[in-house]
């Protein structure tokens, strides 16, 4: 029989951003998502997802009597969220951890993370170039990488064109590298995948909004292009570069944020001098037989650092720590609060 410590654990978190959910609740704990009547980004549940029947979705007028062993926080609202819904105070009462999906937003070097001042609570970010550049304060902070299921090596590179997966490319402009679209498609035609795409429309010659494709579409349409571009300026690392490794595919990258340590020099180009991104597509376009080859030792690269099994057992050791010795004891469930300041809804910068 399992100690206490290696149990499965009821986990509450809220989906947020649904690939790394789906990669999270892969594992052998009962994930608990709170849903609300109107949905929205405080409780808008599985959303659909087909995701394992350990996800649980669980209305928030219910959570105040949940049995819940750790609160998995990814937004600062929802500190005070867990608190009011748990009656329990996040870090305190029951264990926390704060996951950081995104690159500081105010400034790269002189933002204070919003966690800086609640060592109660982990601190996990999903690379170390964010772990390194949001200032953190005196308190301690881990790092665990993206980890993806296998989707196989389909990649036929069939397609001379170029393939890109942006979320809302418009509204996100030069922080998703949306501009520099034009000058790659000189190169070769690009097709850009993800939420809003096809608001890109004609202004762009050479470039094909696509729009959001589920994963079971999107895979296999971008392993037919040549080359997967990621022009990303200052975004967290992308679930979408590492899949699109994983694929099979050659890559074409900004040199900017953990693109540089996530893309090896033989999986493709990486540079910050545009003229010669240009000219890296151009050549996988050429030479169909280096694209596979750089494919290969991408797809090598993603599965050795970035696998599901890896990234499931860095958080079961970090779940185990930060619940510790508190399953064998019986925590005082506190009434749930009521009021509370209003929550105002956080732009959260996707990953892909």
């Amino acid at each position: 029989m399992p100690t206490p410590a290696t149990a499965p654990l009821r986990i509450l978190l809220w989906h947020v951003h649904g690939s790394w959910t789906g990669s999270f609740v892969q594992g052998r704990h009962t994930y608990l998502l709170p849903t609300l009547p109107e949905g929205g980004p405080w409780g808008r549940g599985r959303c659909g997802r087909d995701w394992p029947a350990s996800v649980r979705e669980v209305p928030a007028g219910d959570l105040g009597g949940a049995d819940v062993d750790v609160v998995l926080l990814q937004r600062p609202e929802e500190l005070e969220l867990a608190h009011r819904w748990l009656g329990r105070r996040p870090g305190v009462d029951v264990p926390a951890i704060y996951v950081e999906h995104n690159t500081p937003h105010e400034h790269p070097v002189r933002t204070r993370h919003p966690m800086a001042g609640h060592p109660e609570v982990g601190l996990v970010h999903v690379t170390h170039f964010n772990d390194l550049m949001w200032d953190n304060g005196d308190r301690p902070s881990t790092v665990v990488s993206h980890g993806i299921p296998d989707p196989g090596h389909r990649y036929t590179g069939e397609l001379p064109r170029a393939a890109a997966l942006i979320n809302e490319p418009i509204r996100r402009g030069r922080v998703t590298g949306t501009d520099l679209l034009d000058r790659i498609a000189l190169a070769a035609p690009v097709d850009v995948y993800g939420i809003g795409a096809d608001e890109l429309g004609a202004a762009h010659e050479g470039v094909c909004g696509v729009g959001d494709l589920g994963q079971a579409r999107l895979h296999p349409e971008m392993a037919r292009r040549r080359v997967y571009v990621h022009t990303a300026r200052w975004t967290s690392l992308g679930l979408s570069l590492i899949e699109a490794m994983a694929l099979g595919m050659p890559v074409v990258a900004v040199a900017s944020t953990e693109a540089v340590a996530a893309v090896p020099p033989a999986a493709g180009v990486l540079s910050t001098d545009v003229a010669e991104l240009v000219e890296g597509v151009r050549r996988f376009v050429r030479d169909p037989e280096h694209a596979a080859s750089a494919g290969a030792a991408a797809r090598a690269h993603a599965l050795t650092q970035h696998g599901q099994a890896a990234f499931l057992r860095r958080w079961d050791e970090l779940l185990d720590e930060a619940v510790g010795p508190r399953r064998t004891v019986l925590t005082t469930r506190l009434p749930p609060r009521t009021g509370g300041a209003p929550l105002t809804r956080t732009t959260i910068e996707e990953t892909s």
